[in-house]
């Protein structure tokens, strides 16, 4: 099922599929991108979850506004989707752009986030690669191909989208180690191993949220997703319905064993 809802005047598209304990998947950022980039791993979420599947502010079938975006923005708008759409405490399984949004909003209502998968995202700016977030990289022509087919605000909009995103990834996010200890959820961090985050602020995302999961996917880059979506797909499933293994030599979770 494919709807709107108007949320503080943004008209969000989304879609609701599946049935079960709900789910929110945040898709990856950046114009032309949109759920379509869960498309491999949607089927088998589906298949055990009431999976919602959002589309943020000038991505996908969802118009731009009028001024910047912004993490803050969408994160608030995620909660106002939460709160209006799902109506009860989900799990959340953010992508790139959409994992920075899942952080932020596991951060500001820990009441609304059960378990929180974070793949290849970043808590700070300086944690992408330095040529990710180069202003003059140009977005690949497919990503325009694929604006052009779904914006409400036709295609002549792109390169503002594109400016406006550009700007964004200079500046946001840039929140501090510390705030990572505030998440209350129990959080997988994924990231491929060739990933454009860089693996050390990886690692220091699993070190500074208290009850973290790593996963370095082998062999993929940042659409890790796609690349190896069975392996993914298996993962994620496996963390959000199974409750922690004892481990037989806990070392960072000795404390809590």
């Amino acid at each position: 099922m494919a709807d709107y809802v108007l949320l503080d005047g943004v008209r969000t598209w989304y879609e609701k599929r599946g049935d079960g304990d709900p789910l929110v998947l945040l898709h990856p950022g950046g114009a032309g991108v949109d759920v379509r980039a869960f498309g491999p791993n949607l089927g088998p979420l589906a298949a055990q979850f009431c999976v919602y599947t959002p589309e943020r502010r000038a991505h996908g079938h969802t118009p731009d506004m009028p001024g910047p975006i912004t993490f803050d923005a969408m994160a608030q708008d995620t909660i106002a989707f939460m709160e209006t759409v799902v109506g009860r405490r989900a799990h959340v399984v953010g992508s790139s752009d959409g994992a920075i949004v899942g952080l932020l909003v596991a951060l500001r209502r820990p009441d609304l986030i059960d378990r929180l998968v974070l793949v290849a995202g970043v808590f700070h700016f300086s944690g992408w690669l330095p040529h990710v977030i180069d202003p003059n990289n140009q977005p690949p022509e497919f990503l325009a191909r694929l604006y052009e087919e779904v914006s409400q605000d036709g295609a002549g909009h792109y390169q503002v989208v594109v400016d406006k995103l550009a700007r964004m990834h200079l500046e946001e996010p840039a929140l501090e180690a510390d705030d990572l200890g505030e998440v209350r959820s129990r959080t997988l961090v994924m990231v491929g191993d060739d990933d454009e985050v860089r693996l050390e602020h990886a690692l220091a995302i699993y070190r500074g949220i208290p009850d973290a999961e790593l996963m370095v996917v082998p062999g993929t880059s940042h659409g890790l997703l796609v690349e190896k979506p069975d392996l993914c797909s298996d993962v994620i499933l496996a963390f959000l319905i199974d409750d922690p293994v004892p481990t037989m030599a806990p070392i960072r979770r000795k404390a809590s064993s």
